[in-house]
């Protein structure tokens, strides 16, 4: 499959990425030979062969799920670079266009 380089400004754009020039050629290029390598695998034979699920036989071992205390609120905002009494403050990134 022909990447051209529209296509991988497309793609920079959607991943919030830029990519110029060279570094723009070289990406098409890995993203050729990436859809390259996954053509081959269409040339192995894999009938009668189970999808594999999981890669390993182990099973989880999971802990108990319980709320332990290990700071205090105040303790958490203590170092915060910004707070507003009992949060957090952060820039807003949610319905940005950039």
């Amino acid at each position: 499959m022909k990447i051209t380089p529209e296509k991988v400004q497309e793609l920079a754009a959607l991943s919030r990425l830029k990519f110029e020039g060279e570094a723009a050629e070289r990406m098409r290029q890995d993203l050729e030979n990436i859809l390259e390598m996954c053509e081959k695998l269409n040339e192995v034979n894999t009938d009668g062969v189970e999808p594999l699920i999981y890669m390993t036989d182990r099973v989880n071992n999971l802990r108990e799920d319980k709320v332990e205390q290990e700071i205090t609120h105040e303790e958490a905002l203590k170092n915060a670079p910004k707070k507003d009494s009992d949060f957090f403050r952060v820039p807003k990134v949610i319905g940005q266009t950039d």
